[in-house]
C-alpha cells in the first residue's frame, strides 16, 4: 500500500511523521570539519541539544586568531560559559548545567581565517 493511498491527508500525516524522526541538534556522534573558511568578521557555529549533566569534549585549531564561545540563548541574551579572545588553538570537556541548544562559535576579525575543529559527546 502506497503512501498516497488515501489521499493528501495521509500522504501529509505520513511525510509529517517522518520530518519529526530527526533531530538536527542530537549530538549522537562526533562533529568535525576542515578548511572552514572565516571571511573578515564572518562567524560559524556548530550547535547540538545537551541535557544537565552531558558532556562534549572539544578541540580546534585555526589560522590566525579568532574570537571562541561556547554559547546559548535564554530568551533575548546569550549567555557564554566559555569564551575565549584571540585564540588560534583550544581544547576542552564542557559539562551542562542545564538543557539547551548549546553552540561552539568562531569569529573571524579584520582578517580572514580558516579553522578546523571536532566535538564529540562523552557518555
Amino acid at each position: 500500500m502506497s503512501a498516497f493511498a488515501g489521499g493528501p491527508a495521509r500522504f501529509v500525516a505520513v511525510f509529517a511523521l517522518c520530518a519529526c524522526a530527526v533531530d538536527p541538534y542530537r549530538l549522537d556522534a562526533p562533529r568535525s570539519a576542515s578548511g572552514v573558511e572565516l571571511a573578515p568578521y564572518a562567524l560559524h557555529e556548530e550547535c547540538f541539544r545537551l541535557d544537565v549533566g552531558e558532556r562534549i569534549d572539544f578541540y580546534f585549531e585555526s589560522v590566525v586568531p579568532v574570537a571562541f564561545n561556547i554559547h546559548y540563548h535564554d530568551g533575548n541574551a546569550v549567555v557564554m560559559p566559555v569564551a575565549r579572545d584571540n585564540a588560534t588553538q583550544e581544547s576542552g570537556d564542557f559539562t551542562a548545567d542545564r538543557k539547551e541548544i548549546y553552540c561552539l562559535m568562531w569569529e573571524a576579525g579584520a582578517e580572514p581565517s580558516a579553522l578546523e575543529y571536532r566535538v564529540r559527546p562523552r557518555r
